[in-house]
């Protein structure tokens, strides 16, 4: 059935046979099925996916969101078994109920149902997505309740969160399904977050109201309001997740949470600030999802892919990745290592903190406060013989320096810089102290890169931009003869945003002679930059534009993350 389904993606021309060999690659380190793959890594929409997944299993598919079903059918299947197998029921027939999966290999899923349910299983398909979306608006998002109505518990109902009561929600553990009001208000909160691919979840407390909001797509959006008086409630729920101490009210805490969601692991790392309100929480969400992408999917124009490719494949220099936080540096340099993660390579990184956890390569935390700082880490690092060494941060001269000493004995150092753009990094480091010419001599290439949101697949429509958009930015009749600009209108299934996921708009910088010679003269950065773009540098602005004129993003999103260098 596998040989099946690959032949009808690829005649299809639903991905190509590189896309599928990457999407069975990785399907292969994930544990992951292959279809679920090809979707996460974008290569095709999951309906065209799952449609092509029923025609090699010879089943039919359905589109729920078009699809009706009575309550009475939705009964026959308890919530529990529907979100654990991402499965719901459709229709029933006599002694026949008709489910929809996202998976038909799961026969021991459908067998245990026969069991449960005591009924023939007729199975069909639908796309993951819609599943996820069928059961929270059937059962409700969490133990049958909307956010809304148990917002409305709380906010009707005089509940007494006394010192005692608090202790009591505290004391429940993180697998604890207790009925506490606090507790199903939090579980609630990390849930829906989680099912709005959301990266933080802000916990904010004010004079007289507590401000709850999602990080989506790098932008912030006020969720919930809930009363001032259930903020202690809420704080000792989540310190007690983190393993934090409840009574310190006074010191910034940092902890992490590991939890199921949705059938997959997430771990939040969370950090308690004190303020003049109380204190504010922020919990950042670590999906390992998301830093299992190629280099491909991180959104290099061909050019810059088939270069890139080739820098990171050298025995040795630095390579820099530069931009403000969020800018996905991060899941660049992972995408990186996980491209030269293989047996023969010995990859070690010093990162503050480790945010993910990759299979097979030697990660190692900075821990100020027992002095194992950058350079210390770096040092101990070339007694262990490493091929690649991943430097999370150059904060300061020591570092760099260290960094440099690493490359010039023979190893690739990937690393990271907060500079604007590709060039500012080189006199940045001179500024830092190093001496311009280990900079010129070892470094091989600066990645500058920002993320745009992209618009949602399934509501994005022509749009035609105003005249004076087109004109700040630099887009001439040839462009704009063959530009298919495009916007989201918005849609349930982006949140109304128009917008669903982010890429990233880059530009690569390759060391080349003349660069080398202006870096050890210490030019300035304009000229650093003029002689980049003589050698074919396509500058991030440019690279933004190129894909508003595809209709991946907006001019919009493009201005309001770079600007146009003259």
């Amino acid at each position: 059935m596998a040989d099946a389904f690959s032949t009808i993606l690829v005649s299809e021309g639903i991905v190509s046979a590189d896309q599928l060999a990457e999407a069975v690659r990785m399907a292969g380190s994930s544990g992951k099925k292959v279809h679920d793959e090809v979707v996460r890594l974008g290569y095709a929409p999951g309906e065209k996916v799952m449609r092509a997944l029923a025609k090699a299993h010879r089943l039919k598919f359905v589109n729920l969101a078009e699809f009706t079903v009575a309550e009475e059918v939705v009964g026959l299947l308890p919530e529990s078994v529907a979100r654990e197998n991402t499965i719901f029921p459709l229709a029933e027939s006599g002694a026949t109920l008709r489910i929809a999966t996202c998976d038909p290999t799961d026969i021991d899923a459908q067998e245990k149902l026969r069991f449960i349910l005591n009924r023939d299983i007729e199975m069909a398909l639908a796309a993951r997505e819609q599943i996820v979306e069928a059961i929270n608006r059937h059962y409700g998002l969490s133990d049958g309740e909307s956010a809304d109505s148990m917002l409305q518990e709380f906010t009707d109902t005089a509940i007494d969160f006394t010192e005692t009561a608090l202790e009591q929600a505290a004391a429940q553990g993180p697998e604890d399904q207790s009925d506490a009001p606090v507790v199903k208000l939090v579980n609630l909160i990390i849930t829906e977050a989680v099912q709005l691919r959301a990266s933080d979840i802000h916990v904010e407390p004010f004079e007289d109201r507590v401000r709850i909001r999602y990080r989506i797509d790098g932008r912030l959006v006020e969720r919930d309001n809930p009363p001032r008086r259930l903020l202690g409630a809420i704080l000792s729920r989540i310190k007690i997740l983190a393993k934090l101490d409840i009574a310190e009210r006074r010191r910034p805490q940092d902890g992490r949470i590991k939890l199921t969601a949705d059938g997959k692991d997430y771990d939040l790392r969370v950090s308690v600030l004190p303020t003049n309100h109380g204190q504010s929480v922020v919990m950042r969400i670590l999906d390992k999802d998301n830093i299992r992408v190629g280099i491909r999917q991180l959104g290099l124009s061909e050019n810059d892919f088939r270069q890139f490719k080739t820098l990171i494949r050298r025995p040795n220099g630095i390579i820099l990745v530069t931009g403000p936080t969020g800018s996905g540096k991060t899941t660049t340099l992972y995408a990186s290592l996980n491209e030269l993660n293989r047996p023969d390579t010995k990859i070690i990184t010093a990162e503050d903190p480790v945010e993910y956890y990759l299979a097979g390569i030697n990660q190692v935390e900075i821990r100020h406060s027992i002095g194992l700082d950058f350079a210390r880490v770096i040092r101990a690092m070339l007694r262990q013989a490493p091929n690649v060494i991943l430097v999370g941060e150059m904060r300061d001269t020591e570092t760099a320096q260290m960094g440099i000493q690493a490359s010039l004995t023979g190893h690739l150092v990937f690393s990271t810089l907060h500079t604007n753009d590709a060039p500012g990094a080189i006199t940045r480091m001179i500024d830092m102290g190093v001496p311009a010419y280990l900079v010129a001599s070892s470094v091989i290439a600066v990645l500058a890169q920002r993320l745009v949101r992209v618009n949602c697949p399934k509501c994005k429509q022509p749009h035609q931009p105003l005249d004076t958009q087109i004109e700040a930015a630099g887009i001439t009749p040839e462009m704009l003869a063959g530009a298919t600009f495009m916007k989201g209108r918005g849609c349930s299934h982006c949140q109304k945003s128009g917008y669903k996921g982010r890429l990233g708009i880059f530009e690569l910088m390759v060391m080349s002679n003349k660069i080398r010679e202006l870096a050890f003269q210490g030019a300035a950065t304009n000229e650093i930059r003029r002689a980049a773009v003589s050698q074919g540098m396509r500058v991030m602005f440019d690279d933004g534009i190129y894909k508003a004129l595809r209709g991946i993003t907006t001019l919009d999103e493009v201005f309001r993350v770079s600007k146009r260098t003259e």
